[in-house]
This record gives structure tokens, C-alpha cells and sequence, in this order.
């Protein structure tokens, strides 16, 4: 599973529990930090220029999350499953309660996006199609954030201030339009924020990003975050099978008789690339 050994940028995140004491000029300093029940990490971006290769040290988001919302778009920025993937690996890995909203359907005109749709629910997540500029969706997404701390994460340009403004209109979070150059979302949340627009409902928003790699799983364990490829990995001749190259490897003839998702077995071994790659020092 994760690796033991940590290596942090941050100390106190978004959902924390801490003790503080104040100061008389309002400022205050936090002296202990509660365990947490959870949290939600990636690797920290690559530093431009650096020259190193490894381990990247790792970034968390926000912690003790009852619920974990990717936000994803059908365009302006395109739908990218296998960046979802890794989103929901990352959401997987810290045991989490994970839900998809798929954002912009008003620009679906061919409804391409409802057999990604099949194939999420298939799996067992609970996937939303939503639209700020019809209301698709949103009457659904805050019955399902009631109750509990909501994380919202996401691509930059998906969407996540506009469903939120949409949902709740006092809230009037900055939006950001997509660059033209790039295709991808301008950032406008600079920092994680808790925010409690309504009573018993608590919400995390996040910054918007345009990197996304899980931090700490090892390549052997990485499958393990592939929730449909469990039922038929303990049928595989090794233990260690990364159901790459291995023979007798029960998730490739799954994948070949139509039981798991090619789609999805795809963006596994593009993610397991990326992990082999990441460990060489």
C-alpha cells in the first residue's frame, strides 16, 4: 500500500483539527495538529529547472474528508478518462467515499459522454452529468454533498466555482474562461478553503490543476485501486502479478474476455508506466 516514509510540503492542511492560541494583534499559532482519520495527497509539482529524478515529495490537499467529488468536463478542457483515473486512484488509496461529476453537458450535442458514464457506474462510482447553463445535475449534487466535509477537486477550467456559484448563489467564487492557446482552465482558487454555504453542509474547494500523479503506491499495489480488477487478481499464478507481462495473469484474460474495461486497462498500465518511471533514483 503506501509507503511508510513521508516526506510533506505542507503541515497543517484544509480539515485539520488543531489547537492554537491567539495573539493580541490577531494572528495565531498552532501548536498540535490531531490525527487525522484521513487525507488526500498527490506528489508535488516538479519544480521547473530541477535537475533530480525520484521520489517527488508529497502535497496534501486537505484531511478527515467525508466525501470525495472529482469535477471533470465534457470540453474546454476535453474529458481526459485517464486523468479521471488517477484521480480516482489517488481518492482510493486514502479510503474515501468517491463520486464524479462530469460538468458542460450542454456541450455534449452527440451524447458522447453517457458511455463513460455506463462505464463508471458500471464499476460501482456514482457518476452525475451536470450543466450551469441548463441546471443538469444540480438539485442532485447538493442533495448528495449534504451532510458530512465535501472535497471538490479537479482540472483547472472544469468548472468546480461555477457549480458551486450555481448551487449557491452567495457564495460568488471567482471563475476563470479556458486559455485558447493551451485549451486547459486558467487557475482562480489560489489555496484550499472550507467553506459552509448552507447548514450541514460543508465543502472544500481546491485548486484547479493541471498535474496529477499519486503519491507513495508502489507498482505492485497500484491494481489494488482498480477496484474491478480485485475480483479477478486473486485468481493470478504470482501474488506479485502487476498484470503487465506476467503468464497466467487472470485481469489480462479478464480484460480479454470483455470483463474488464480495455479503457480501463489502459489507463492502468499508462499510470504504471508513470510509477516505474518515478522510482528510478
Amino acid at each position: 500500500m503506501k509507503k511508510d516514509k513521508l516526506y510533506h510540503t505542507d503541515i497543517a492542511v484544509v480539515g485539520d483539527i488543531v489547537s492554537f492560541d491567539m495573539n493580541d494583534d490577531g494572528t495565531g499559532v498552532i501548536y498540535e495538529i490531531a490525527e487525522r482519520r484521513n487525507y488526500l495527497s498527490r506528489k508535488a509539482p516538479r519544480i521547473k529547472g530541477a535537475g533530480y529524478r525520484g521520489e517527488r515529495l508529497e502535497q496534501i490537499i486537505a484531511a478527515n474528508i467525508d466525501h470525495f467529488v472529482i469535477v471533470t468536463s465534457v470540453l474546454e478542457p476535453p474529458f481526459n478518462n485517464k486523468v479521471l483515473d488517477r484521480f480516482i486512484v489517488i481518492g482510493e488509496s486514502a479510503h474515501l467515499n468517491i463520486s464524479v461529476i462530469i460538468n458542460k453537458c450542454d456541450l455534449d450535442a452527440n451524447d458522447f459522454i453517457d458511455e463513460w458514464v455506463n462505464i463508471y457506474n458500471e464499476i460501482g462510482y456514482d457518476v452525475i452529468k451536470s450543466s450551469v447553463v441548463t441546471g443538469q445535475g444540480m438539485k442532485k449534487i447538493k442533495e448528495f454533498i449534504t451532510g458530512g466535509k465535501n472535497l471538490f477537486w479537479g482540472q483547472s477550467g472544469v468548472g468546480k466555482s461555477s457549480i458551486l456559484n450555481t448551487i449557491f448563489p452567495l457564495l460568488t467564487l471567482e471563475t476563470g474562461a479556458i486559455s485558447s492557446f493551451t485549451v486547459k482552465g486558467m487557475h482562480r482558487t489560489v489555496t484550499a478553503v472550507m467553506l459552509n454555504p448552507e447548514k450541514n453542509i460543508f465543502i472544500i474547494d481546491t485548486p484547479g490543476i493541471r498535474e496529477i500523479d499519486p503519491f507513495g503506491i508502489k507498482k505492485e499495489d497500484l491494481s489494488h485501486y482498480f477496484i474491478e480488477f480485485s475480483e479477478f487478481s486473486v485468481n493470478c499464478r504470482f501474488n506479485t502479478c502487476t498484470h503487465h507481462h506476467e503468464p497466467y495473469c487472470a485481469v489480462i484474460a479478464a480484460v480479454e474476455n470483455n470483463k474488464i474495461r480495455v479503457e480501463r486497462y489502459e489507463s492502468y498500465l499508462r499510470m504504471l508506466d508513470t510509477i516505474e518511471e518515478d522510482m528510478i533514483f
